[in-house]
């Protein structure tokens, strides 16, 4: 069992800051891959982010690659999303998500096993 918990979301106007954090705790955190996807209102739950239980690893949704940097602190349980430059299309519930141990993709929303509760991104133009 992994327990996920997001914080940091809120209002912004556009081409501000944002730094979500994902806390982790259950089974042991630094084996564990993670992502963040994102759902914006009548749409499916879509890829962000993507990172390895090392971190040495990173990979983007095409819409975020350059503008956000997802990073991790095993010593602290947490996986991070930092989003810079934010549009008003970034609008949506954003979702950490532990990657199933043994699968090699990671874009899909079966790829991962557990998830947090979401936490509402809103950018204002």
């Amino acid at each position: 069992q992994v327990q996920l918990v997001e914080s940091g979301g809120g209002l912004v106007q556009a081409g501000g800051s944002l730094r979500l954090s994902c806390a982790a705790s259950g089974r042991t955190f630094s084996s564990n891959a993670m992502g963040w996807f994102r759902q914006a209102p009548g749409k499916e739950r879509a890829f962000v982010a993507h990172i390895s239980w090392s971190g040495g690893s990173t990979d983007y949704a095409d819409s975020v690659k350059g503008r956000f940097t997802v990073s991790r602190d095993n010593a602290k349980n947490t996986v991070y999303l930092q989003m810079n430059s934010l549009k008003p299309e970034d609008t949506a519930v954003y979702y950490c998500a532990a990657h199933k141990i043994g699968t090699y993709a990671y874009t899909r929303r079966y790829d991962y096993d557990y998830w947090g509760q979401g936490t509402q991104v809103t950018v204002s133009s």
